[in-house]
């Protein structure tokens, strides 16, 4: 069994996908900012503005690259929608054949989006799990390249380089907001900053995986529902992130769909950013109340992806 993904495995998952994937921006806020009087500082990293999106090809191209000479069959994934993306962009980066499993929940636009990079799109399964079922039995056939969506070591370390980066832009952070839906990025996070800053794990009330794994002290399957589900629609919370959140503290907390829906809009009407509902989650606990900073506290927030229907922004 391979060792978890630490702060090493995201140095090299760092060097290996280094000039391919982009470097993302941060914005340091005004105290103002969305009405907070953040005092306490508050920086994000869009991550939004990542090539397909969202953050996971930084996870994707990691876990490609690590394997080695891909087969002849090329790659294959089951996804919401996002990682679908990124394995289809990762394709076509390295001249790579594609099949995408989606569940019947992903949005169209995320649907477009993988035709658009030149996948083969399956629309099988009410949910993620099903479609990743269909997705295994396919692979098995094929001898394609697996690259999961989450729980994967190089796909985990992958994910961590946005941490790295992001402490490289911003400096010293105290506590940095992650939306979670399989736990890959939380679990990215985890790697590279272990206790260094504390990490606040925000889910959808219609997709608590981790919130209620707490609860229960082990993984379990929840039911899927919400406005999140075609992206943090995990039914789980996966084996790797788990782990990493077994050695390191956590702050869980969860948000409804109507604030996620008013920081999707917040974040466009004041700072022309877009974001889809899952890139939002982590703001949406902050201007919801429901994380609140001491002073002095210095805030990062995660707006990991931006793959939105531009109709409910305005």
């Amino acid at each position: 069994m391979r060792p978890l993904p630490d702060r090493a495995a995201v140095e090299t998952a760092a060097a290996r996908i280094a000039g391919r994937v982009r470097s993302t921006p941060v914005v340091a806020l005004e105290r103002s900012a969305f009405g907070l009087d953040a005092a306490h500082g508050l920086t994000l990293k869009l991550e939004s503005l990542q090539h397909a999106g969202s953050f996971k090809p930084r996870g994707a191209l990691n876990r490609v690259l690590a394997a080695g000479m891909p087969p002849a069959a090329g790659l294959i994934a089951a996804s919401g929608g996002n990682h679908g993306a990124a394995v289809a962009w990762v394709a076509r980066l390295l001249g790579l054949p594609a099949e995408i499993f989606v569940p019947a929940i992903a949005s169209p636009a995320k649907i477009a989006r993988l035709r658009d990079f030149g996948a083969m799109v399956q629309v099988s399964g009410a949910d993620y799990s099903e479609a990743l079922a269909a997705c295994e039995a396919r692979r098995a056939a094929s001898g394609a390249l697996a690259v999961h969506a989450y729980d994967d070591p190089d796909v985990v370390a992958g994910a961590g380089t946005l941490a790295r980066e992001f402490e490289q832009q911003a400096g010293a952070l105290d506590s940095v907001l992650v939306a979670v839906g399989g736990g890959g990025l939380l679990g990215g996070l985890l790697a590279w900053w272990g206790e260094r800053v504390r990490v606040i794990a925000v889910e959808s009330a219609g997709c608590p995986t981790l919130h209620r794994a707490l609860i229960a002290g082990h993984p379990l399957d929840v039911a899927v529902s919400g406005l999140v589900a075609d992206s943090l629609g995990a039914r789980r919370i996966g084996a790797l992130g788990w782990q990493l959140v077994r050695q390191y503290p956590v702050t869980s907390l969860l948000v409804d769909d109507d604030a996620i829906r008013d920081a999707q809009r917040a974040l466009w009407r004041d700072l022309r950013v877009i974001a889809e509902p899952g890139g939002a989650a982590a703001l949406a606990a902050l201007l919801s109340g429901a994380y609140r900073p001491a002073r002095g506290e210095r805030v990062g927030v995660i707006v990991c992806g931006g793959n939105a229907d531009l109709a409910t922004l305005v």
